[in-house]
């Protein structure tokens, strides 16, 4: 009875299994694919398939793309995102609060959009003479920290399609896109990327970014008034990196 009950486990955690690569494979293709397209994918008998898909239709998880049968996530799957979405700037401001209170100054979350950076949330510092942003603010990619540790985490085409087009725009033909891009990748190597003097006279900034579990891009930074960021410089990046790992553990 025992060697029974145990077997009859296995196939359910089997069948869970397979119906989730199912809806991966599906993820994949917005189009929709036939049921031989997906038992090809998933290197399954069309009969399994058939039968899992049929449970799938069943709950809402998967629906027909078309009327010569093609299949594709379902609404329920959207339902189930939606509640299950993180919000970012409530996870993550507990850290930012730290970060600012370890180093007294003000820390930074901007989420990538498009071609741009937009300001989320802050945490202010305690010095008297600090920097301060506006939610909603819009940044450049190619001259701030938080854009160019986002830059960071897209693929090389992606960066070169923004910043050949952010430099050209600003008049910026003074540096190469290949001196930029060399400096992507010592960001990718490193983790920390640098703002120094560059996107606004006098202040100076580091940052790094991660991505959430939906894949959304996001950069913590710190921004210091020039005058004192050489002597944080490498306090920073230590400061950083350990909240970068703190940040990982809760996303």
């Amino acid at each position: 009875m025992e060697a029974e009950k145990k077997t009859q486990s296995n196939q359910g955690v089997q069948v869970i299994a397979r119906a989730a690569e199912i809806l991966r494979v599906l993820k994949n293709d917005n189009a929709g694919l036939s049921l031989g397209q997906i038992a090809e994918r998933v290197h399954l008998p069309r009969s399994t398939v058939q039968r899992i898909v049929n449970a799938l239709l069943a709950e809402r998880l998967v629906m027909s793309s078309s009327s010569e049968g093609g299949l594709r996530l379902g609404s329920e799957i959207q339902s189930l995102a939606a509640a299950g979405r993180v919000n970012m700037t409530e996870l993550v401001h507990p850290v930012l609060t730290e970060l600012a209170k370890r180093t007294k100054e003000t820390v930074d979350l901007a989420v990538f959009r498009d071609d741009h950076m937009v300001f989320l949330d802050q945490v202010i510092g305690t010095h008297r003479l600090r920097t301060v942003s506006a939610v909603g603010e819009v940044f450049p990619m190619t001259d701030t920290a938080n854009g160019k540790a986002a830059l960071s985490m897209l693929e090389d085409d992606k960066v070169v399609s923004i910043a050949a087009r952010e430099l050209k725009a600003d008049g910026q033909t003074q540096r190469p896109l290949s001196d930029f891009l060399k400096e992507i990748e010592d960001i990718r190597a490193t983790g920390i990327a640098w703002d120094l003097n560059e996107h606004t006279q006098g202040i100076s900034a580091a940052g790094f970014a991660f991505r959430d579990p939906v894949g959304l891009i996001y950069a913590i930074s710190v921004p210091v008034p020039s005058h004192r960021f050489a002597g944080l410089k490498g306090d920073l990046s230590g400061q950083l990196l350990e909240t970068r790992d703190a940040v990982m553990k809760l996303v």
